[in-house]
């Protein structure tokens, strides 16, 4: 069976995002008040860093059973983290919990034990900061990514599979990017493909997401039947967390989103870095 491999210490695996950072990105998130779909990526990413440094801790210190990278597209392509991090394409997850740009001070809801809610300060983690400009890169961003993974994989050639997660929020602007993404996902260890999801948001309120389908027949456009053609399907266990979140999804379901709210972002960014065999 094809996406079993164990992920230890000696055998990790690697998570890459693939960051829209055009200038559509400065637009607000839908349903999310005045904050923009670059902040509201960047909160999320952050969140997810701080999570894979959790999920690696031991008593010992933190493992490393993940590689890491953020790769952003836009006014240029290239390595998106800040600080020590800055111009590094992959990194193990011991790095980057050592290496935080910086740490801020947030407010989170909480419960007050009266049926009400009160702001507690949290500590929070920032690693990689929101920035739009220029145009939408990109077959560009994808084809730096599989030299990333090209070059990683001939390091780990067992591993469980790197999985790419790509957030855009338009249509590539340097061209059809379907045999960037076939590219992409042509690369394996001896355990299965590179795993692909394609995350779609969008600026208007009115659009109606759709999750993790198995047919482009529902699909509105092209743009969108592109995007969705070049995604992996999801794996047995992705489509087990999925179900933790509420979705119902058939064999064929896929790993993209389309017009995504933050919150679907979220639930996709777990979806697709939950370990299935840790050790």
């Amino acid at each position: 069976m094809p996406y079993a491999a164990e992920i230890s210490r000696s055998n990790p695996t690697c998570f890459l995002f693939l960051i829209d950072q055009s200038g559509s990105m400065a637009d607000v998130f839908p349903g999310e008040g005045a904050k923009k779909k670059a902040d509201g990526v960047a909160d999320a990413i952050n969140k997810l860093l701080q999570t894979l440094v959790i999920r690696c801790a031991k008593e010992e210190g933190v493992r490393d059973y993940f590689y890491v990278g953020v790769i952003g597209y836009g006014s240029s392509v290239g390595p998106a983290f800040g600080g020590a991090l800055s111009g590094k394409e992959l990194v193990p997850i011991s790095e980057i919990a050592n290496s935080p740009v910086r740490v801020e001070e947030r407010a989170k809801k909480i419960d007050d034990g009266a049926g009400g809610l009160v702001d507690q300060k949290v500590r929070f983690p920032i690693w990689f900061d929101a920035m739009t400009g220029g145009g939408t890169p990109m077959c560009q961003a994808l084809g730096q990514g599989k030299r990333v993974l090209q070059q990683w994989l001939a390091q780990h050639a067992s591993s469980f599979p790197p999985v790419v997660i790509h957030i855009t929020d338009g249509e590539s602007t340097d061209g059809d990017p379907s045999q960037a993404m076939k590219e992409l996902t042509s690369l394996s260890s001896s355990d299965g493909n590179v795993l692909l999801f394609n995350l779609h948001l969008s600026s208007n309120p009115s659009a109606v997401s759709t999750a993790f389908p198995d047919s482009p027949s529902q699909l509105p456009d092209q743009f969108a039947r592109t995007l969705f053609e070049g995604t992996s399907l999801m794996t047995p266990f992705m489509r087990t967390v999925a179900a933790e979140h509420g979705f119902q999804l058939g064999e064929g379901a896929k790993c993209f989103v389309l017009n995504a709210e933050l919150v679907l972002v979220i639930q996709a960014l777990d979806i697709g870095t939950r370990p299935s065999n840790l050790r």
